[in-house]
């Protein structure tokens, strides 16, 4: 790419890597791609405890990582807890701090083709909007990334507080497009944006994973889950109940930050279940691709789609897809079978490569000057 295709990008994100989260991914692997395409990018984010120089040099990106970090959430059970979620639910809190740091950061940021904002939380999305009210040569477009809606089609138990759609509107103004993952999400979004909603699916580099799986390598049939677990939501139990009836052996694993009440299940299967913390990625790949099969626990709407499918389907794993509260036990008896004949099957796969993801990133610019 000669200078005169190059852009001038800033990506403007809570998390980063090392953190393990699909924002995070969707942030780094942005970032290095760009950077790779030849494109001048700098990444604006939190992480003050984190030593980016190697990976400046590695990447050819650069990263400032002077925004204040917000504070940190209330640690306790009981009213305490009660507390933390009221202080979240009602007021973003903690990451409510982030419109003030990111607004501030902004400040002095200047003469970008192209800003890239990637929420969740939404509220660096908020601390944005704050700033290309001040700054107006900040950026020329300003393309805001959602995982998820910001009110619509959330699953909880509750809903969002009503003034919650006004900020939303506010927020809808500003930015020249609002890019979503998939085309079902639409539908979540207030009307006064459907104009700008692009769909850019996660994006992911292809050379970096490699299916590795061994025949024969696990003694009992092997599979995994990984990512978040909810007990109203991405509920593993009825699949776990189901698979404790069965007079087989097996091992099921779990990688997740969310396994506090499955811990009955680890006492009654022994071995049969592990329950692991989330591990790097390249670790995750390595150990996801030695199973059997692999598992996804259906959303309750279509307007959410987990990232990790991608990488399901890179591995060349076969994919259990359940939905937690209507289980298909026909199709678990199957898998347990090693029958694959339903598996999940994720179509048009080359539209998640990174390489595309971020040529339709800078497609917003090009229909937008």
């Amino acid at each position: 790419m000669n200078s005169l295709e190059s852009k001038k990008i800033l990506i403007v994100t809570k998390f980063f890597y090392p953190e393990i989260t699909p924002r995070a991914f969707r942030a780094f692997e942005l970032a290095k791609e760009f950077a790779r395409q030849g494109h001048n990018v700098k990444v604006l984010t939190t992480n003050k405890n984190y030593d980016y120089k190697a990976l400046e040099v590695k990447y050819g990106f650069k990263i400032e990582d002077t925004v204040a970090n917000e504070p940190n959430e209330l640690v306790g059970g009981g009213l305490i807890r009660l507390i933390r979620f009221g202080l979240k639910h009602f007021f973003l809190f903690p990451f409510i701090y982030l419109s003030k740091y990111f607004k501030k950061a902004l400040k002095k940021e200047t003469g970008y083709d192209i800003l890239i904002s990637i929420a969740y939380p939404y509220t660096v999305h908020f601390g944005v909007a704050l700033a290309t009210d001040k700054n107006k040569e900040l950026a020329k477009v300003w393309i805001a990334d959602c995982g998820d809606p910001f009110t619509g089609g959330q699953e909880t138990r509750f809903e969002s507080p009503f003034y919650y759609k006004w900020i939303e509107k506010w927020f809808c103004k500003k930015p020249h497009f609002i890019t979503i993952p998939i085309k079902e999400a639409k539908s979540a979004y207030p009307s006064i944006c459907q104009h700008k909603l692009k769909v850019i699916p996660q994006g992911f580099d292809f050379s970096t994973i490699k299916p590795n799986f061994k025949p024969g390598e696990n003694k009992v049939i092997t599979f995994a889950y990984a990512g978040t677990l909810s007990a109203g939501s991405r509920d593993p139990r009825s699949l776990i109940d189901y698979l404790q009836s069965l007079n087989k052996d097996f091992k099921f694993i779990l990688y997740t930050r969310n396994k506090d009440f499955l811990e009955v299940y680890k006492k009654q299967l022994g071995d049969k279940l592990e329950l692991r913390d989330y591990v790097p990625r390249d670790i995750l790949l390595r150990d996801l691709g030695k199973m059997d099969f692999l598992v996804n626990l259906e959303n309750k709407t279509s307007i959410h789609s987990p990232s990790k499918l991608i990488d399901y389907a890179l591995l060349e794993r076969p994919i259990l897809s359940v939905k937690p509260f209507d289980l298909d036990t026909e199709i678990v008896d199957e898998f347990m079978t090693a029958n694959y004949k339903n598996s999940l099957i994720v179509e048009n796969i080359e539209n998640y490569n990174i390489t595309n993801v971020a040529n339709n990133f800078l497609a917003l610019y090009n229909q937008d000057m």
